[in-house]
């Protein structure tokens, strides 16, 4: 029994200087080096999304007027029977959109 109970007391005084050696490597990881102050200077300038949302409401409005002219092709070719080509009830839908 006196075997186990040294074993236990070797194994209580590693754990300390385990977490001591973690503790400066945490640290040392915070401090800035030059290139995380080029890095940290460079994301300001970075800064481009509001052209991004203005590509973005283009695009949803051409959806939209997409949407609207095959909704109105329908139309116009459900009231005429579906006898013509799908391309002739396209350009009528268009060109009611275009006035």
């Amino acid at each position: 029994m006196a075997e186990n109970t040294e074993k236990k007391e070797v194994k209580t005084k590693k754990a300390p200087a385990a977490k001591a050696a973690a503790k400066p490597k945490a640290t040392a990881a915070k401090k800035e080096t030059p290139a995380t102050k080029k890095a940290n200077a460079a994301k300001p300038t970075a800064a481009k999304k509001p052209a991004a949302k203005k590509t973005k409401a283009a695009t949803s409005d051409l959806e939209q007027r997409y949407k609207l002219i095959e909704v109105a092709a329908y139309y116009i070719a459900e009231k005429d029977g579906f006898a013509a080509s799908p391309v002739d009830y396209w350009i009528a839908a268009e060109l009611q959109f275009s006035k």
